[in-house]
């Protein structure tokens, strides 16, 4: 076979450092556009975003050609410059180190996509802690939780 074909969706959380809560007024949708198009320029696509004041979540269509976890960096990094660039009273704008990355089947796509929509009302009635802890256990990944939140 000549060529590669890859279908690889990932549902991303990541939080602001301290789970502070800094994404609030204008920012959250030109923070999402700005992330967009650093997906885009690593050859992925954002397919949704959404999420609280203290943490994201993205659905991603990512290349097989790009490790998820420079990816990250990057949406991370840049996104981070450019909030302070954009936003200059938000210079304690930053993310958490860590983040947790989810494979998401075609066939799940849109219920991902729905669940990150309704971030806002989700969270009036679960924490982003309780939201996280649920996510790791339906995906038997563990953890230590003396250093879940550090």
């Amino acid at each position: 076979m000549p060529s590669s074909y890859t279908c690889l969706h990932y549902h991303l959380i990541f939080s602001t450092k301290d789970r502070r809560a800094l994404i609030t007024g204008d920012l959250p949708t030109r923070l999402y556009d700005y992330v967009g198009g650093i997906i885009a320029r690593e050859k992925g696509r954002l397919l949704a975003a959404g999420g609280a004041a203290d943490h994201v979540h993205l659905l991603v269509s990512l290349s097989a050609n790009r490790a998820l976890a420079d990816v990250l960096r990057v949406v991370k990094t840049n996104s981070s410059k450019w909030v302070h660039e954009t936003f200059p009273a938000s210079r304690d704008f930053g993310w958490q180190d860590g983040y947790a990355a989810f494979a998401v089947s075609v066939s799940t796509v849109a219920q991902v996509k729905r669940y990150i929509a309704a971030q806002e009302k989700h969270h009036r009635r679960r924490s982003f802690q309780d939201e996280f802890v649920a996510f790791l256990e339906r995906h038997g990944i563990e953890y230590d939780p003396r250093y879940l939140w550090t």
